[in-house]
């Protein structure tokens, strides 16, 4: 029989990719997502890919009594916690709304998972909890400072994990901190649909690309970096989604309290992705320097030693296949999933 999950937030851009390798890997899965920031049509598409059906609820997690009668109504092994905004120029110009989406949130669904005994959880957390303090490459030691209203959300619900585990270690989860995701599945079907004027670059990039915007804004030209630009850690969407099933194997087979870096370990600039872009679409991408926003780091990339030899992951795919990906998507899906 097989074990049954509940993917939050499963209709997002992680999350869909995510199920995909849930379902490749034999489970079931249960997506519950608000359609916030996502579509339900993204959902029918990855049943396409996947061959197979699967339930999905329209619910909030701050509806208590919705997330209650869906627990009530399934048998999770555990909890793939996804959901969230994740926009952090929105999060600046609203905080209690991130703070309210992401915490409140975290804490109905971690009651709900409390009342029924489902204690194994794979919690989706964000690189930006570092801050400019730590010294690159980024480890799970190092110290966390957010300089952003989102990553500041995203390290009070590690803390909260952290402060669980302590006080009842019959809990068993794993916080994943994201670097920069990008890339779509290789079918072309499913990838990244942002609302309006995309806050990440590949988006961005795709979408001058289209020709849904006129030109890439690249926020900082004057960094201490080979090129001047800002250099991240890009890993590709479905290495990150393989990350989330190895997690929620490790926590079967090695319970407790598990943090661990996904990224790919090294370092693209900006300008780099776009030539890398270019290549892999044959078209050009018109850009402009802008000044830099608050908040952004110079540099930044992880340090995946802990992903390696505790959940034998290694991003695969690198920046020409992700930009590959993420032209595939884009071209044959020019407005998302309208």
């Amino acid at each position: 029989m097989r074990q049954q999950v509940l993917v939050t937030g499963g209709a997002g851009y992680i999350g869909t990719h995510t199920c995909i390798e849930l379902l490749a890997n034999d489970y079931d899965i249960v997506v519950v997502d608000n359609f916030s920031n996502s579509k339900p049509a993204a959902l029918s598409r990855v049943q396409k890919i996947a061959g197979r059906d699967f339930v999905w609820y329209e619910a909030d997690l701050r509806d208590r009594i919705a997330i209650e009668r869906i627990f009530a109504k399934h048998k999770f092994c555990g909890v793939l916690h996804c959901a969230g905004l994740k926009s952090i120029d929105r999060a600046e110009r609203d905080p209690l709304r991130c703070y309210e989406n992401n915490l409140e949130a975290s804490i109905s669904l971690i009651e709900t998972m409390q009342r029924h005994d489902v204690k194994r959880m794979v919690f989706s957390s964000s690189a930006t909890v570092y801050g400019e303090s730590a010294r690159v490459p980024y480890r799970e030691e190092s110290p966390l400072a957010p300089n952003t209203v989102y990553g500041r959300s995203k390290m009070m619900v590690e803390t909260l994990l952290h402060d669980l585990v302590h006080a009842d270690e019959s809990w068993n989860i794993a916080i994943l901190r994201y670097f920069n995701p990008v890339g779509a599945h290789s079918s072309g079907l499913i990838g990244e649909d942002p609302d309006g004027v995309p806050g990440n670059l590949m988006p961005y990039i795709c979408q001058v690309a289209v020709g849904k915007l006129n030109h890439l804004s690249i926020f900082g030209h004057d960094y201490p970096t080979p090129d001047g630009t800002g250099v991240r850690d890009y890993v590709h969407v479905m290495d990150l989604a393989q990350g989330h099933f190895k997690a929620l194997r490790q926590l079967s087979e090695s319970p407790g309290l598990l943090t661990v870096n996904l990224g790919a370990g090294r370092g693209y600039s900006v300008l780099e992705v776009v030539r890398a872009f270019e290549a892999a679409s044959g078209r050009k991408v018109p850009y402009r320097f802008a000044p830099r926003r608050p908040g952004d780091i110079g540099s930044y990339y992880a340090d995946v030693t802990r992903a390696t030899e505790v959940l034998n992951w290694r991003a695969q795919r690198g920046l020409l296949e992700m930009c590959v990906d993420s032209w595939r998507w884009q071209s044959q899906n020019p407005d998302g999933y309208v």
